[in-house]
């Protein structure tokens, strides 16, 4: 059992490094809290008591206590509370762990204690945190799966919504989005009637057209309903001189998108001051989003698609939830995960043939300029690193304003129907990293390019030798439910290779009813039958559904993704429920359902459950009459 001791102690000792946490074993450098452990023992005999390990993250001072089997972890009382008898206090993890809490609450100023109880080992663990407060009460908390929630990054942030049950300042964000987009299509509806599509033109064209104040070029006190040179011709003048400005180019493009910038000139109903509004819609509208949104994005600096965030929101007001307008954003944190599940790095070249409001894109320049400190790579990488191609107009449109108000990297952006382009050239633009969420149901046995899996297939088809390519898509596309879709599965084997997929949360795109997956692969290598992939059932994120609001992070989502990015790259094991490596064929159904089976092996408390379960119902049946099933004659019941 030494040995079983010491190898949990050292897994915890690299669960404790991974989150940057720098805790003393066995005791404490920290004067106060040493002194307290000098009375702490377990026995309650007033001499030297030391946890695992312990020590202080910001204004929390954290106790750790562990045991070799999970079957250690916690002892309950009659009353359903942790036990504080000796024997379980030496025992077991948690019951340790809160011994050692209570003491240091009750022996040291520290006013916010978190003892935590961890067993087993890497692949079969538990890990329950307990706050303890100045006054030695107590409060259990959910598990987690790593400690990532308690580094200095995350701690206060976890304090604020798992203890206080106070908004973190990311739910003030999207409560703040969702009252804004209410509030502006509201106004739309009020003082203009504006088709579903030209909305998110006016407001991305207004956004533009307010990069020109910092060169005093537009003013939104000139907004006057002059109807010799109108707000809308103001405003449009204001967004030429601004992609002007952005360099955007070739000449074509430019145009391209000036024509979907008509509609603010054009709309005769938002450039006539309004009686109610004492002024212009288009004023209006302009004063809204200077107030709301373009301060907001000029401080933002996340890798979040925030003016995408507020079109979706904004679209979900206009008769439905925008989904005729293929305004299906990608969560902002499965957009973060695609960059590190591929290990994104600044020297990469990103493609997204389906590229909406350019969230991947987005994510991935943030992701890459986080990762120099070279201004010239910056500019590279702004430069020539990002290329999106959008088949529609308004929303290539959205897209190109997107990237020009964050930052730059338009410059690559094409209006263009991704599958008419042929792979082979698409290959010349050195592209190793493709991001996709393909467009969803349109694909049939007729037109069976516009399958999901076709997308995939383009897509991986179109990237450098030994690149990544990763997209999300219906589970149903990595089934193979009809033939075409089969014998593209077995096409791409031939030219590809799968790494992994991971089954998602059936909330993520919510609304809109697709149970979604991940799929990455790695492209121009055939597929080894040997090669072992990994099928993650990751189901369970951390992001639930909140009424009013939609799909909201958890406080035990950063532990969840750091547990899995743990799994994907092989840092840790973990149980057969939530990964399987296996070989494959091109006709399974590539999803942790299909490989599952259970590799826990049964307790005996199991099996003496299950010879009960198995007698009573041998008994009840004879009972009853029916000893035939078991080979007893009526005579001998």
């Amino acid at each position: 059992m030494a040995k079983k001791e010491i190898a949990t102690d050292l897994w915890v000792y690299e669960l404790l490094k991974e989150a940057g946490l720098k805790l003393d074993a066995q005791g404490s450098t920290i004067k106060d809290v040493d002194e307290a452990l000098k009375t702490a023992s377990k026995s309650k005999t007033g001499n030297i008591g030391y946890p695992e390990y312990c020590g202080v993250v910001q204004d929390f001072l954290i106790v750790i206590e562990d045991k070799a089997n999970v079957k250690d972890h916690i002892k309950r009382n009659d009353n359903n509370l942790i036990c504080q008898e000796t024997k379980s206090l030496t025992d077991f993890a948690v019951n340790g762990a809160l011994h050692y809490g209570l003491h240091l609450a009750k022996s040291t100023n520290y006013k916010k204690i978190i003892a935590i109880g961890v067993s087993g080992d890497e692949k079969r663990h538990k890990i329950s945190p307990l706050f303890i407060n100045e006054r030695a009460e107590y409060k259990e908390l959910d598990d987690v799966e790593t400690f990532m929630l308690f580094s200095p990054k995350n701690i206060q942030e976890y304090y604020t919504k798992n203890i206080l049950k106070e908004q973190t300042s990311q739910e003030k964000t999207t409560a703040e989005i969702l009252s804004d987009a209410k509030t502006l299509h509201e106004d739309f509806f009020k003082f203009g009637s504006i088709q579903d599509k030209d909305k998110p033109l006016i407001v991305s064209g207004i956004l533009l057209a307010l990069r020109e104040m910092d060169f005093h070029n537009f003013s939104i006190d000139h907004l006057n309903g002059d109807e010799v040179k109108t707000d809308g011709q103001k405003i449009y003048e204001a967004i030429e001189s601004n992609l002007q400005r952005a360099k955007v180019q070739p000449e074509v493009k430019k145009d391209k998108l000036l024509s979907q910038f008509l509609v603010i000139k054009d709309t005769k109903a938002i450039n006539e001051i309004n009686a109610t509004l004492g002024k212009t819609p288009l004023k209006h509208y302009t004063e809204f989003l200077y107030e709301h949104i373009y301060k907001n994005i000029k401080n933002i600096q996340s890798s979040e698609d925030y003016i995408g965030r507020f079109y979706s929101e904004f679209m979900s007001y206009s008769g439905g939830d925008g989904q005729t307008l293929g305004i299906i954003l990608t969560p902002r944190h499965i957009v973060d995960l695609f960059c590190d599940l591929v290990d994104l790095q600044p020297t990469d070249k990103v493609f997204d043939p389906c590229c909406g409001t350019a969230g991947f894109l987005i994510s991935a320049m943030h992701t890459m300029l986080e990762k120099t400190n070279s201004e010239m790579q910056k500019r590279e990488i702004r430069k020539n690193q990002l290329h999106g191609i959008e088949l529609q107009p308004y929303m290539f449109t959205i897209a190109t304003t997107n990237m020009i108000l964050r930052g730059d990297g338009k410059s690559n952006l094409e209006q263009e129907d991704f599958l008419k382009q042929n792979a082979a050239q698409l290959q010349l633009k050195g592209c190793n990293i493709g991001m996709m969420n393909p467009p969803y149901s349109q694909g049939s046995k007729q037109d069976p390019q516009r399958y999901e899996i076709a997308f995939t297939e383009h897509l991986l088809d179109s990237l450098t030798e030994d690149g990544k390519a990763i997209v999300i898509v219906p589970q149903s596309s990595m089934t193979g439910k009809t033939r075409e879709e089969q014998a593209i599965k077995e096409n791409i084997l031939k030219k590809h290779s799968l790494d992994g997929v991971i089954t998602l949360n059936k909330n993520t795109f919510y609304g809109v009813g697709t149970n979604p997956c991940i799929a990455i692969f790695t492209t121009g290598v055939p597929h080894d039958k040997d090669k072992l992939v990994k099928f993650i059932n990751f189901e369970n994120d951390g992001f639930e559904v909140q009424k009013h609001i939609g799909l909201v992070e958890t406080v035990e989502a950063k532990d969840k993704k750091s547990h899995l990015l743990d799994v994907w790259f092989g840092r840790i094991q973990a149980e057969s429920k939530f990964c399987v490596e296996t070989t494959i064929e091109a006709d399974d159904e590539w999803l942790h359902s299909f490989y599952y089976f259970n590799d826990e092996i049964p307790s005996e408390s199991d099996f003496e459950k299950i010879i009960a379960d198995y007698l009573t119902f041998e008994v009840n049946m004879i009972s009853h009459g029916r000893g035939y099933l078991f080979g007893l004659e009526s005579g001998n019941e």
